[in-house]
């Protein structure tokens, strides 16, 4: 199965796909596609990256992906029980071409602008997961109907904006392995000591082709996306696991030294670990 582009399973003539991910964890390879995607997190926790952010997801997340947006939804293997989540896929075409540029939808039009970069949805969010819950047993037009309600919905909702990619343009199917096998790479090692030299051999580079590639294509240096990584596992151990002192957190995080894991959390999450914990 090529890794990007990706081809969404679905059957001819739909204009609107409904999918169920479910099992011991998300497809798990770095993917884009041509349709926009809505996605409600009902069981699962892990690391999410859509563009160049890298986050966590947890039950009742609710993200909107744009066409062509890399994104991939990791697992997190540690805890416990399946994980379940609902999508829809469409194009801003899927109903008509000039659909969506009727007066009427006029009010949708920064849900499709922020949706290129990708966001998440903060408020509203049980109102959207009841609708979403009924859609795969309503009857097509029913379907369409309630799928138009969630919409309204989001646009009416305040959100998080996750990428800066701007720019954004199809991957080869190369290049698409090259970058899922970095990711993949990272997602799995981050509490290890990963070196320059060892990322850039995954990704068959000298190291300062590496450095310039990363970049281009991410808008941030491989160490602070690996940053990144390293405190959303520190986020979910900080909340999951009382029974972990932070010194411990840190060390399962990747991070050999506690001075410097307090300021590169606080820098990212404005408060320190212990502080964070204290508001969970």
């Amino acid at each position: 199965m090529k890794v990007l582009p990706f081809k969404i399973p679905k059957p001819e003539n739909v204009t609107l796909f409904i999918q169920e991910d479910k099992g011991k964890i998300f497809y798990d390879k770095l993917h884009q596609h041509n349709e926009i995607q809505i996605s409600v997190i009902l069981k699962g926790e892990g690391t999410f990256i859509i563009g160049d952010y890298v986050g966590d997801f947890k039950p009742n997340d609710i993200f909107i992906i744009g066409e062509n947006l890399p994104h991939v939804f990791k697992s997190d293997t540690t805890l416990t029980g399946n994980v379940k989540m609902l999508s829809a896929f469409f194009t801003k075409t899927s109903f008509g071409d000039h659909f969506f540029v009727l007066p009427e939808f006029r009010h949708f039009k920064p849900l499709f602008a922020n949706a290129k970069i990708g966001f998440e949805v903060i408020s509203n969010k049980i109102r959207i997961i009841e609708l979403f819950l009924t859609l795969q047993s309503k009857s097509k037009f029913k379907q369409f109907i309630s799928f138009l309600k969630i919409l309204n919905i989001i646009s009416e909702s305040n959100i998080n904006t996750l990428s800066s990619l701007i720019k954004l343009q199809k991957y080869t199917e190369n290049e698409g392995k090259r970058m899922s096998a970095i990711f993949q790479y990272s997602l799995s090692n981050f509490n290890n000591n990963i070196t320059l030299s060892e990322i850039s051999s995954i990704a068959n580079m000298t190291t300062n082709a590496f450095c310039r590639y990363f970049k281009q294509r991410t808008n941030k240096t491989y160490f602070d996306f690996l940053t990144d990584i390293k405190i959303g596992n520190a986020c979910r151990l900080l909340s999951k696991k009382n029974d972990l002192s932070i010194n411990e957190v840190a060390y399962k995080s990747g991070f050999n030294n506690i001075s410097n894991f307090n300021r590169k959390f606080k820098a990212l999450k404005n408060r320190t670990p212990s502080e964070f914990r204290k508001k969970l």
